[in-house]
């Protein structure tokens, strides 16, 4: 067997944690040298490199990031153990580590991970990227689920489960003033009416604009933004008027002062929990699923 010397992994972690040789030194009372030759001990042993220089910094390499990890979680372990074993009774909370793709509406993201708490204590760690950067932190086991709008891409190197949470239409939201002119005779009434679009390329904007031309209008783009939230303020100001699912289209107008439009009801967005296990097991993970696929997306 192989033994892991958790000295030099102390060091690593401290450096890793502290953001330097510097701050860290000071923590541990050793020397740069002292630490960088304890760590380079351990790269070494590992056969890889943990660290890399940018300018006069430090930074984690990919396989850094993944030992960091798990060293939080060992000498997280050890500091739990002292405690008990002094007579400090720990109950230490599951942990769960979500990622978001970034185009997914984030009222939706927290309406689907809310069920995950009810389980019992959680720890609950939010990511926030493209989908395939999350595809890639998911097959390092980063991450115990994405969350997305597409299942996972045929030609993806990870294999990975998708995992239908439900389907919603899309609602055509905006300010009071404007959702009254526009809901007279819509949707015809959104030709060169003034929207906040998702940016061109997008699952949502195709669908869109195919439906646009469907419809026969050319609506006036006032702006398009890769984050829906920003959208969302964008109408709040009265910018104009936004696409969200219809889902959360109520509490999107009482939150951010909005009225309904009309419902674009031939448009339908689905979306995914994805995981490397084709058989879900983490309780909170199983809650997030029985909920949107009972409450969340079950009237629609």
């Amino acid at each position: 067997m192989e033994w892991l010397n958790y000295h030099h992994l102390l060091y690593f972690w401290v450096v890793a944690r502290e953001g330097g040789l510097a701050p860290a030194g000071k923590l541990l009372r050793l020397s740069h040298p002292t630490l960088s030759g304890q760590i380079r001990k351990l790269e070494e042993s590992l056969g890889l490199d943990l660290f890399e220089k940018r300018g006069r910094r430090l930074e984690l390499t990919e396989m850094g990031r993944v030992a960091f990890r798990y060293a939080e979680q060992i000498f997280g372990l050890g500091q739990e153990m002292q405690d008990v074993l002094r007579g400090r009774l720990v109950q230490r909370p599951a942990r769960l580590v979500v990622g978001i793709s970034d185009v997914v509406p984030k009222l939706l993201v927290r309406t689907l991970l809310e069920p995950a708490f009810s389980p019992g204590d959680i720890e609950l760690e939010c990511r926030e990227d493209r989908l395939e950067g999350l595809l890639a932190d998911l097959a390092r086991h980063e991450l115990d689920l994405v969350i997305a709008d597409t299942p996972v891409p045929e030609d993806a190197a990870v294999k990975a489960y998708n995992h239908v949470l439900g389907t919603s239409d899309i609602t055509l939201v905006g300010p009071p003033k404007l959702a009254r002119e526009l809901r007279r005779d819509f949707p015809a009434s959104l030709d060169g009416a003034p929207l906040l679009l998702p940016l061109e390329g997008g699952i949502l904007r195709r669908h869109l604009d195919a439906w646009f031309t469907t419809i026969g209008v050319r609506p006036r783009v006032v702006a398009q933004a890769e984050d829906s939230a920003l959208l969302k303020e964008f109408a709040a100001d009265g910018m104009g008027g936004v696409f969200v699912p219809t889902v959360v289209a109520e509490t999107v107008c009482t939150r951010f002062g909005l009225t309904d439009i009309g419902r674009a009801a031939s448009i339908k967005e689905r979306y995914y929990a994805i995981s490397l296990e084709r058989r879900l097991v983490h309780p909170a993970v199983l809650a997030i699923r029985r909920a949107a696929r009972e409450d969340v997306f079950a009237s629609r």
